[in-house]
């Protein structure tokens, strides 16, 4: 029998990848010069910038406002997703999720609060066309949705109606 997910180990993995995430944005700025990018593999470059947006740089030229209001609702995500990973009728699988987008958080939130907005150093592309750049908060925000996506779909695709009405 597999023991289940603790809030204990989850808070232990949001820890971990904030903490992955904090270490390589410092290796990053201690490294490159803004701006400044090293070739690693074809199709991926490290890279240094400053993502003052949200995702994929939304509102970054927004005038400076934006960062607080990321940070607030940074802070009340935390708040949220940490109570829901309490939660005694939340699922390993579900809490392993929310630790990641927990651990994301939380790394994106220190950096944000530390800087004007948020050190991006992971440039993927194809010939010329380039994803915007990211990090592993990003990563793991990104995955830990993933898995709540799959959990829901597990979940209702196993939840039916029996001939009685009554769902099982």
């Amino acid at each position: 029998m597999v023991k289940p997910f603790t809030p204990l180990a989850a808070v232990l993995v949001a820890a971990f990848v904030a903490t992955a995430d904090l270490l390589t944005k410092a290796a990053i700025v201690e490294r490159l010069a803004y701006g400044q990018q090293i070739e690693l593999l074809p199709s991926l470059n490290i890279v240094h910038v400053i993502n003052q947006g949200a995702a994929f740089g939304l509102l970054a030229t927004a005038g400076g406002w934006q960062r607080y209001l990321f940070i607030v609702v940074a802070v009340l995500a935390s708040i949220l997703i940490f109570r829901m990973i309490r939660k005694p009728e939340t699922g390993s699988a579900e809490r392993v999720g929310l630790a990641m987008i927990l651990g994301g958080a939380v790394g994106n939130l220190a950096d944000r609060a530390a800087r004007m907005g948020v050190v991006d150093w992971i440039d993927l592309y194809v010939g010329a066309h380039h994803w915007p750049a990211f990090n592993i908060a990003d990563i793991g925000i990104t995955v830990g949705t993933a898995m709540l996506v799959l959990c829901f779909l597990r979940g209702a695709g196993a939840t039916s109606t029996t001939a009685h009405g009554k769902r099982s």
